[in-house]
């Protein structure tokens, strides 16, 4: 008997520098904190090309570090069909990120893409902190949908 299999996650968000990192490292922590970091691998990426290869936000550094989560050193990548089809779930911040998954990787043949707040029960969008700079919204947005992340997973 092998190692068992591991569930891979993606959190997508436009330009992969704020909402989607952040959801990546609350996630691994959570996972890590669970000790299901054989079972469950996190990933992040973005659909905006313009972006690749920048750093995490400093506001979302400064807002995890607040709230004592590790941020690993990171530069922003896109999200692509290989992605997709190596991925057992993505998780979007906004209808907008969901719409550009479709063009991308021609749809969502597998029932793969959701948007985190549903796992809220909410049909929103996390707040996108580029626009608003708040932070703290966007990581409690973050935080609970991870949460109902997490309990789905369970």
């Amino acid at each position: 008997m092998g190692e068992p299999v591991k569930k891979k996650i993606f959190f997508v968000c436009f330009a992969n520098v704020c909402r989607s990192t952040m959801a990546q490292f609350i996630m691994r922590n959570i996972i890590r904190r669970k000790g299901l970091d054989n079972q469950i691998e996190i990933d992040s990426a973005g659909v905006f090309e313009g972006a690749v290869g920048m750093e995490v936000h400093e506001g979302t550094v400064k807002v995890l570090e607040e709230y004592g989560i590790p941020v690993e050193n990171y530069q922003s990548k896109l999200l692509t069909k290989e992605n997709y089809e190596e991925a057992d779930m993505i998780v979007c911040m906004d209808e907008k990120n969901i719409a550009a998954i479709n063009e991308i990787c021609d749809g969502d043949p597998e029932h793969k893409v959701f948007k985190l707040m549903s796992f809220a029960g909410k049909d929103e969008d996390v707040p996108d902190p580029w626009y608003t700079d708040n932070f703290d919204e966007t990581y409690d947005a973050i935080i609970e949908g991870c949460r109902g992340l997490m309990n789905y997973l369970a």
